[in-house]
């Protein structure tokens, strides 16, 4: 006798005695007493559902070991939290990586498990990371509870961290290649046999080689149908338990029926088969969704990113020498010890010391900062040329730095899904469709025809949606390819459809608008010595220093200064030919000079002067340069009707002149990143749909809260891998010509569907009448299919070598 399978599992449940429960007046059978307690607890909860809308079986709830107990206890310890947990509002909140979940009812059991869990304030799980973020209070629960609720019901959940769901990331991105790799495989080897059956191009082809054909195309197609199509049936089986219906259920019908109907001619004999169909089709939609996890695959990669701004270790001090700690180890009070080019690993109060701090990552300014023993100091910020010895007032997941990555997380996870109008369509044409075959059937055979299968299986293939599944990810596919020949990155699968609305671009100023570097603008001599001999002078001190400032010399021809001396905090001494010369502030270089300074007027950016013992020689007036493109670009964008605005946490006062001179609409300076992402949520409420442009790490809250956020080429790697698309190039003209495409794009997608739509309208009722066998189904289904990828492939061509549209097409476009 076969062995029951497991109610909770689907295991074997050969157990004697029989291990069962009785629910809704029927006898359940399980496997282990695990299963079954865990089905009691769903039960006693109230979340039978469970069961009903579950795609895959559950997993088995393995038992605690207790070295298992004892390392969930440990999370409990305040020290081990400082890694991954942080203080909210309401409590504590921690972001887990939670695993074994199989399908969207696994989601729904969890939340509403932990709901029920006494001090669990909120419990959400996002399906693409499986990762969790729970807020609870730590006065009614223990984290260490919290997760073995989880554990109960056969999941593991554990700390999030971010290598661990990279690697997670990787295993899922080379699944999907070797997917599309079998199905390419497929696609290639079942045309080359299906040619011959199909058009007998060989004369003297005979029964003995025709089944052959037929068999190796049946061996070439079953691991495309079982193993490359696999994604497509489990959601198909999903979508029917939900009866939510997406394009995946049509998908899977079309290549389940044309599969099993090739496989039945095969075995028992007949006319067609549609062996080539069946992976093409999986092959072309594949294809597609590679694109999109290819994208997913990218924006996790935080691992590496988030290292370079998060040191994992830090020196600390005891007894006058320095041990190397981990960072969730550090605690406040602590002194820690930075050297020059490390990164800050905490928030603190400089107790000695004095040094220059890159902060860009925090403020997004460019030129360094010089910070004094008092002075406050944040992780993130990279140290200059002087050791420091900092207090410790916040590490680990408190820091400033932590606090906008948080932002970033929760605001990403607040997008909406975007609807694909592919799905509601194909959702609704699947349904008459799955109405009308039967009934053509029945009445063929009713009337006694002998082919009423073959053609109750031409209708099927022929209205099945290929083409109508294609009309997306293939325009999305040609887009993507174009405007990476544009030197624009799309790093989200929304990226294109959100694009066609913006109304609004808000810039960044500061590497965006700006080169984000400094530049000699202008030089003026006041002694004897002329401009180019004064610069030689300068370059000559600046060469013995690695300062921002200095940086813009060292591509200038120099002379040899001897004697050179950094004055911290003012600028460079040396000797030439005997005489002093300085460089440095205007305060610095006055204070070691005997003449008077020369009157000059304020001038925007840096100034630095050079002067010797008794005159003044020349200042060097350095500024961020606009980009040659910016004032094109900002035009182009009015003509069209986008508005532009310019938000930048610049303090220099250089906003409004930058915004003056490219004639920007809107101009808002000296904001933090959390008034960024204010101004960006008072747009979207007035119903604005925006678009952000940015470059540093603090962009990354508001140009997640905006519609599209776009990271500029250089801009830091954790920007890039955060924003919806990367401008490679840094043209900010082509920003343009992706808004164009974006809108080409649902063109083309509305010309695919309409023509695809017409296709099933008009063969549906012709092989309804039986004017239509499944072999010239079958083409007719390639054909449209055809037409559409090739319609799509237009998309791939650079700007200004589209075509006009063929009159054809021009109709289509006007219906769609």
């Amino acid at each position: 006798m076969k062995p029951l399978d497991c109610f909770h599992c689907g295991e074997p449940a050969p157990g004697r005695p029989a291990i069962t429960l009785e629910l809704d007046g029927e006898l359940r059978h399980f496997c282990c007493q695990g299963c079954k307690a865990v089905c009691e607890t769903i039960r006693a909860e109230g979340l039978d559902g469970f069961y009903q809308f579950r795609t895959e079986p559950a997993v088995t709830p393995k038992a605690l070991t207790d070295s298992e107990l004892n390392r969930i206890r440990e999370l409990d310890h305040p020290l081990v939290q400082k890694s991954f947990v942080s203080p909210v509002k309401a409590g504590r909140e921690a972001t887990l990586l939670v695993s074994d979940i199989t399908c969207a009812a696994c989601i729904w059991l969890l939340e509403n498990h932990m709901a029920k869990q006494p001090g669990v304030i909120s419990f959400t799980v996002n399906h693409s990371t499986q990762r969790a973020r729970l807020v609870w209070n730590p006065e009614q629960a223990r984290l260490s509870d919290l997760l073995i609720a989880i554990h109960e019901l056969g999941y593991r959940a554990r700390p999030y961290q971010a290598d661990e769901a990279e690697q997670a990331l990787k295993a899922e991105h080379r699944s999907m290649l070797i997917r599309l790799a079998v199905a390419g495989i497929g696609s290639f080897q079942s045309m080359m046999l299906a040619f011959p059956l199909y058009f007998e191009l060989i004369n003297d082809l005979s029964d003995d080689f025709i089944g052959f054909f037929r068999w190796f195309s049946l061996l070439v197609a079953t691991p495309v149908v079982l193993y490359s199509a696999k994604p497509f049936f489990r959601n198909a089986l999903r979508d029917i338990t939900s009866r939510q219906f997406t394009m995946d259920l049509p998908v899977a019908i079309a290549i389940g029926i044309a599969y099993v109907a090739s496989a039945w001619v095969t075995v028992f004999g007949g006319d067609e088969v549609y062996f080539e169909s069946v992976c093409m089709f999986t092959f072309f939609l594949l294809l597609g969704r590679y694109v999109e996890v290819q994208a997913r695959y990218r924006a996790g990669l935080t691992g590496n990113a988030l290292a370079g701004f998060q040191p994992s270790v830090a020196s600390l001090m005891r007894d006058g020498e320095t041990d190397i700690v981990p960072v969730h180890d550090i605690k406040p009070g602590d002194i820690v010890r930075v050297r020059p080019g490390e990164t800050l690993p905490v928030d603190g109060e400089i107790v000695s010391g004095e040094s220059t701090l890159n902060e860009a990552a925090l403020t997004g300014e460019y030129l360094p900062e010089t910070r004094r023993a008092g002075d406050t100091v944040y992780a993130g910020s990279v140290n200059g040329e002087n050791p420091l010895n900092i207090r410790v007032v916040r590490a680990g997941a408190q820091t400033r730095l932590s606090g906008i990555l948080r932002v970033l997380d929760r605001v990403q996870a607040e997008k909406p899904p975007v609807a694909r109008l592919a799905d509601r369509i194909a959702g609704k044409f699947i349904k008459q469709v799955l109405i009308l075959a039967p009934v053509v059937w029945g009445g063929w055979w009713l009337a006694g025809a002998d082919n009423a299968f073959d053609i109750a299986l031409a209708v099927l293939v022929v209205t099945c949606p290929c083409a109508l599944s294609l009309a997306t990810p293939t325009a999305i596919t040609a887009a993507t390819v174009r405007l990476r020949k544009l030197g624009f990155l799309p790093t989200r699968g929304h990226t294109l459809e959100s694009m066609k609305t913006i109304d609004t671009v808000v810039f960044d100023k500061t590497g965006t608008l700006t080169r984000g570097e400094l530049s000699l603008t202008t030089t003026l001599a006041f002694g004897d010595l002329d401009i180019a001999t004064c610069q030689k002078i300068a370059a000559g001190l600046e060469k013995h220093s690695e300062h921002p400032i200095a940086k813009v010399f060292h591509q200038h021809p120099s002379v040899t200064v001897a004697d050179v001396t950094n004055h911290l905090g003012g600028g460079l001494s040396g000797k030439l030919d005997g005489q002093n010369i300085y460089i440095g502030h205007k305060a610095f270089v006055a204070g070691k000079t005997l003449a008077r300074p020369p009157e000059t007027e304020q001038p925007p950016g840096m100034e630095i002067w050079l002067a010797t013992d008794q005159q003044w020689l020349a200042s060097f007036r350095m500024d961020d340069q606009i980009r040659d493109d910016a004032a094109e670009a900002v035009k182009a964008f009015q003509q069209a009707g986008v508005q532009t605005i310019l938000l930048s946490g610049d303090r220099s006062g250089h906003v409004q002149q930058v915004a003056e001179q490219l004639g920007i609409d809107r101009a808002i300076g000296e904001a933090s990143p959390e008034q960024k992402l204010e101004v960006l949520n008072e747009l979207r409420e007035q119903g604005h749909h925006v678009m952000m442009v940015g470059d540093g790490l603090n962009d990354l809250p508001s140009m997640a809260g905006a519609g599209i956020s776009v990271a500029m080429g250089a801009a830091a790697d954790l920007t890039q891998l955060k924003a919806d698309a990367v401008l490679l190039n840094g043209q900010l003209m082509q920003l343009l010509e992706a808004m164009k495409t974006s809108r080409q794009t649902r063109d083309i997608i509305r010309q695919n569907m309409a023509w695809a739509l017409v296709y099933n309208l008009l063969a549906l009722p012709l092989a309804a009448a039986g004017f239509v066998t499944p072999w010239l189904a079958a083409i007719g289904m390639s054909a449209s299919s055809l037409i559409v990828v090739l319609n799509a492939l237009r998309l791939s061509k650079p700007p200004g070598k589209s075509k006009p549209l063929p009159k054809v097409q021009q109709t289509l476009a006007t219906a769609a």
